[in-house]
């Protein structure tokens, strides 16, 4: 018998292999939703391992499986742990395993941060330009300054997105700054804002990348008509807000639950009819946009995401020789 190689995968040549591939990316987020509306997929449930003495911190599993082009298994752990920030490292560290689904054996071993970033990134930018008429708007209001909400901007810019003025709000107001700093430097004209209010008022685009455990935003007057609002941290949205607009959500039963915002509106309506459909449903034409209402997109963040991009950096990191090959990881007698 002969054993499968073992290829692990560091951050450096995931970075580069990612780097100015934004269109590209997207369109594989935009072939996986569809595979997963078609029932191609397998996405269970995440796992939360919790802990007693860290309530702040938690390690995801994300378990899944994608028959597209290959047929390939895996499953994505990935750790949150805020403190890391008091210690000068990443909050969120993780990383992926690849299995050949003909004999169930791992293949590679992916540093997944960055993975786990550029495929949230990737489904938030394809949802704004399905949801949304116009790429050229007036204003983008950013909340919460963090590497998710960045790595979504510089996403929404590489898909085409040009706004008149981008507006930042963050808890932390030298973050908020920050951010804006670096967008004028790319030529945006960008400011911060004192209040969450203050930077949604009269956007067309609103990023929720905050790190929010319950909903602050409950007036659905703050929002107007014909908005489009990128629900990534899941529970900034009050119930108010969320049933009074178009919910397009990327999987129905993963969003409702863990107490998300549209969670939230389940049990407060006592059904689901709040919820337009899928994402999947908007790629094939079953949904189209609302113009008359605030229009939502909640994506819980499936692992089949995570699966297909990082088998996109695999192959690519084993064709330009990336990756580091473990030859003896399985043993000599295949045991």
């Amino acid at each position: 018998m002969t054993l499968p190689s073992f290829h692990v995968i560091g951050a450096r040549a995931v970075a580069e292999i990612l780097a100015d591939r934004h269109r590209e990316i997207v369109d594989l987020v935009a072939d996986t939703y569809r595979l997963h509306g078609e029932g191609a997929t397998t996405n269970p449930d995440s796992y939360f391992l919790r802990f007693a003495d860290r309530p702040t911190s938690r390690i995801i599993a994300l378990p899944a499986r994608v028959r597209g082009k290959e047929d390939v298994a895996g499953i994505k752990w990935i750790a949150s742990f805020p403190e890391n920030h008091d210690r000068g490292l990443p909050r969120a560290s993780a990383v992926v395993i690849l299995n050949d689904m003909a004999t169930g054996m791992p293949f590679a071993c992916v540093e997944g941060s960055a993975i786990s970033a550029t495929r949230t990134a990737a489904s938030a930018a394809l949802a704004a330009g399905l949801l949304h008429p116009t790429k050229d708007v007036e204003r983008i209001a950013v909340l919460g300054a963090g590497p998710i909400a960045r790595t979504i901007h510089e996403f929404l810019t590489a898909s085409g997105w040009r706004a008149g003025r981008l507006v930042v709000h963050d808890l932390v107001a030298e973050r908020a700054a920050a951010f804006a700093d670096r967008a004028r430097e790319r030529g945006q004209e960008a400011e911060s804002a004192a209040s969450a209010e203050d930077a949604i008022r009269g956007a067309d685009l609103v990023v929720l990348a905050t790190t929010a455990a319950e909903p602050y935003l409950n007036d659905a007057s703050l929002f107007t008509p014909g908005q489009t609002v990128l629900n990534v941290s899941l529970r900034d949205l009050g119930v108010p807000v969320v049933l009074s607009a178009q919910n397009v959500l990327d999987d129905v039963d993963h969003c409702l639950k863990a107490a998300t915002s549209p969670h939230l509106a389940e049990q407060a309506s006592g059904g689901r009819e709040f919820v337009a459909g899928t994402i999947a449903d908007v790629l094939a034409g079953r949904l189209s946009p609302d113009p008359d209402r605030v229009r939502v997109f909640s994506p819980f963040g499936l692992g089949v995401l995570d699966l297909a991009l990082t088998g996109f950096v695999f192959d690519e990191a084993v064709s330009r020789g990336l990756g580091t090959l473990a030859p003896d990881f399985f043993g000599l007698d295949g045991s």
